[in-house]
């Protein structure tokens, strides 16, 4: 079975793109699957900069395909922060919570309309030296005044998400996984994977 890495240690990451591509059949590797692999810093200064980085890096060391994505929302009101900066938006080894009472204490008496949020995924698949492919998935929304829900990860429960009138954190993973930004950056990257991979 033709295997795939997944350029990540994000164990909330990982369940969900398992469960996007779970029809595909190829055999989905872990990196805590591949010991020895050294640690990725996210140097780059943007989201693909840094997916492409930590895919080839993957891939460099284990020779196999590898997958990875960067993620981020951007904040109308905050000149499209935190972005690149999300996972460490408040600090090194911050929590999700962390962030999210950061940028909710950022936008304390905002009014909704300048709450406008973007999520936004970058994924690249690295097949060989040659070939990398990427795709991007972004969905619209605003941030909430609070935490609601407890379903998701990262900022899911302050993304609300109008046509659904819930935050992501108050969706049910089967749900999330049809219309959020990560969805449909990996759905176009499937494709590429059934035609390039599986030759289906």
């Amino acid at each position: 079975m033709t295997r795939i890495v997944l350029a990540t240690r994000n164990k909330n990451k990982i369940k969900e793109i398992k469960e996007i591509l779970g029809d595909l059949k190829v055999e989905l590797l872990s990196l805590e699957e591949l010991p020895g692999l050294p640690e990725v810093k996210e140097t780059g200064t943007s989201l693909k900069e840094n997916a492409i980085l930590k895919a080839r890096s993957v891939f460099d060391f284990t020779g196999l395909p590898s997958l990875a994505d960067d993620s981020g929302i951007e904040v109308s009101a905050l000149d499209g922060a935190p972005g690149v900066d999300s996972a460490r938006f408040a600090g090194e080894n911050c929590t999700y919570t962390d962030n999210n009472r950061k940028l909710l204490s950022l936008l304390e008496g905002v009014p909704w309309k300048k709450r406008r949020a973007t999520f936004v995924c970058v994924a690249a698949l690295v097949l060989n030296n040659k070939e990398i492919f990427i795709d991007e998935g972004k969905v619209f929304g605003y941030v909430a005044d609070k935490e609601c829900g407890d379903q998701g990860f990262g900022y899911d429960p302050v993304f609300y998400f109008p046509p659904e009138k819930k935050t992501f954190g108050q969706m049910s993973a089967s749900q999330k996984n049809r219309i959020s930004h990560r969805a449909k950056a990996f759905l176009r990257t499937k494709k590429v994977i059934r035609q390039r991979l599986l030759g289906s």
